[in-house]
């Protein structure tokens, strides 16, 4: 056990850096963590129990649910309903807030928005998938917890974290304080730091997208993508095509080795597919404190004031050099495309 530091250690250690109620943030964490194990038992035995395939719901996206996605769920409110440092619930798969009226969390200051189950189309060929969350301090100071107090800008975030579910589990997460990882021991059954102050490489040469959708893209895209396809030696071009189909999957690749993932708007999503809270919020706080950036083409992901819970938008997000480029193609053929510029 010499040199091994456990998660619930490191936050301990790192209580200074919360801008708020140290005790109950560290808290907090620690319940996403355990529920995370929980998921990660079900994850890894899946094709062992009636676990896999769809659960017959459809969630407030109109996508069908999977198992694993409604076991994920109701893990996560179970832990965060019990901790009792958590006043709301806000989830990819629930139509509405999950609202936690109990005596424990009357006075609770912190309100999470997470996707349980990120990648969850992947399940049943043995794809990783992940686990997404986002942390905000509640704005109101009486009485529950409204929408309004989940409708914050990403720059609000105190916390934000994901977990893999892969050839092996890790956790990795920021407080505004760098971003650190923490690979899952089964032996000991702890996350224990493995990927101290992670840092995205300033370029890269690896893209991330769903080129099936290519004809749908914006021209904008389309330039970028025919630029990374392009020989150039100087530019270390052309890039490397990788996509996996889950975005911690693929996000989590390009943080340790540099690119760029995009998942820009379509002819049939014009406002973008993925959700701002559950999934293009944490991410972007996690990649600008690795020292990436994130962005819809236009504009900072982190600086979208949410008008609904289960707002969608376009992301573009990895490395610095490499989103910049996507950003300066997205302006200069915008004008041609008025319909797939960001409002």
């Amino acid at each position: 056990m010499t040199g091994i530091k456990t998660l619930g250690q490191f936050i301990i250690e790192k209580q200074a850096d919360f801008s708020y109620a140290k005790g109950e943030l560290s808290r907090l964490l620690r319940d996403i963590g355990i529920a995370a194990k929980i998921v990660n038992r079900e994850v890894n035995k899946a094709g062992l129990v009636d676990i896999l395939g769809d659960a017959g719901t459809v969630n407030i996206q109109g996508e069908g649910q999977k198992k694993l996605d409604v076991f994920a769920n109701t893990q996560f409110i179970s832990a965060l309903t019990s901790g009792g440092e958590c006043c709301i619930v806000a989830t990819e798969e629930e139509d509405d807030f999950v609202p936690i009226d109990s005596p424990v969390s009357k006075n609770a200051k912190y309100i999470v928005c997470i996707d349980p189950l990120d990648g969850s189309s992947n399940i049943d060929v043995n794809v990783a998938v992940g686990t997404i969350f986002s942390i905000y301090r509640r704005k109101s100071v009486e009485g529950m917890a409204t929408l309004a107090d989940v409708l914050q800008k990403g720059t609000e975030q105190v916390a934000a974290g994901y977990v893999i579910y892969g050839s092996s589990t890790m956790l990795v997460y920021t407080t505004g304080k760098g971003v650190n990882g923490f690979t899952l021991d089964p032996s000991i059954g702890e996350f224990c730091l493995s990927h101290p102050n992670m840092k995205v490489p300033h370029d890269g040469s690896i893209y991330s997208i769903n080129e099936g959708n290519y004809v749908h893209f914006p021209m904008g895209v389309k330039q970028y993508i025919k630029y990374a396809q392009v020989h150039d030696v100087a530019s270390n071009r052309p890039y490397t095509s990788r996509y996996i189909g889950s975005m911690v999957a693929d996000i989590h690749r390009n943080l340790i080795k540099g690119g760029i993932y995009i998942y820009p708007t379509t002819a049939s999503s014009p406002n973008g597919k993925l959700r701002l809270l559950y999934e293009c919020n944490p991410m972007a706080f996690i990649i600008e404190q690795a020292g990436g950036v994130a962005s819809d083409g236009f504009r900072r992901i982190l600086e979208i004031q949410p008008v609904e819970l289960h707002q969608r938008t376009s992301i573009f997000i990895g490395s610095e050099k490499m989103v910049r480029m996507a950003e300066e193609m997205m302006v200069t053929y915008a004008e041609a495309e008025p319909n797939h510029k960001s409002a």
